[in-house]
């Protein structure tokens, strides 16, 4: 072997490296990226959950509240029906 064609392997196997190892490091870059986007979503989605739960809590407090005072009302109308008649 001459040693141009050691120089042309050498510079051939040095471009196959390179050709590999940008798109690597590019789709790492990328992973890192989604990686910490999933965590901000999953913070987001957490804190969601846990305000849409309190929101629930207060309307059922406040339908339960509802439901007492038309209780209360029906009462008093079946009280005033039966003392008009």
């Amino acid at each position: 072997m001459s040693e141009w064609t050691v120089v042309t392997v050498i510079v051939v196997l040095i471009g196959l490296v390179g050709s590999v190892i940008k798109p690597v490091l590019a789709l790492n870059a990328a992973i890192t990226r989604l990686t910490e986007s999933v965590s901000s979503l999953e913070k987001n989605i957490s804190a969601l959950n846990d305000r849409n739960s309190e929101a629930h809590d207060k309307l059922w407090k406040k339908s339960d509240e509802h439901e007492s005072r038309i209780n209360r009302h029906e009462t008093r109308l079946g009280i005033l029906e039966q003392y008009r008649q």
